[in-house]
C-alpha cells in the first residue's frame, strides 16, 4: 500500500479514537474500548480485524507459536488498545516488537485511561 493511502488511515483510525474517547470517557475496560473502536472503522469504511494471530518465525523456521495484535487496519496499520493508569516501557516494546514480526509499517499504542485523548495515542513506524 502507498504512503499516502497508510497517512489517510491512520488519520481516520486517530479520529476514530478521538471518537470513542470523546463517547465513552476513560475508565472502562480494554475490551470496551476495542469494541467501540471495531464499530467505529466500520462505520467509517474502514477494513479492520480483531485479535489477528500472526505466526512466529525464527532464523527462517516458522514455530508452533503465534503473536497476537488488537486490532489490524486494512493489513497494514496495527493498533494496540491499553487501558492503564500509567503505559510501561514494555506496551511500548510490544507494539515495536509486533511490527518488526508481522513486517507492517505503521503502529499505534492507545491509552484510553487519560483525561485527554492526545495524551494516550503513540505513533510508531517501522520502515515507513
Amino acid at each position: 500500500m502507498e504512503n499516502q493511502k497508510i497517512d489517510h488511515y491512520a488519520h481516520q483510525l486517530v479520529d476514530a479514537g478521538y471518537r470513542v474517547h470523546k463517547e465513552l470517557g476513560p475508565g472502562l475496560l480494554e475490551s470496551v474500548y476495542v469494541f467501540c473502536l471495531m464499530e467505529e472503522l466500520k462505520l467509517r469504511g474502514i477494513n479492520a480485524v480483531q485479535e489477528v494471530f500472526f505466526s512466529l518465525h525464527y532464523r527462517g523456521n516458522k514455530l508452533d507459536k503465534d503473536f497476537r495484535i488488537d486490532i489490524l487496519v486494512e493489513n497494514e496499520i496495527i493498533i494496540e488498545v491499553k487501558a492503564v493508569e500509567i503505559l510501561l516501557p514494555v506496551h511500548t516494546v510490544q507494539l515495536i516488537s509486533n511490527l518488526k514480526l508481522s513486517a507492517k509499517r505503521l503502529g499505534f499504542l492507545i491509552n484510553f485511561n487519560v483525561p485527554a485523548f492526545k495524551e494516550g495515542i503513540h505513533r510508531y513506524v517501522n520502515n515507513f
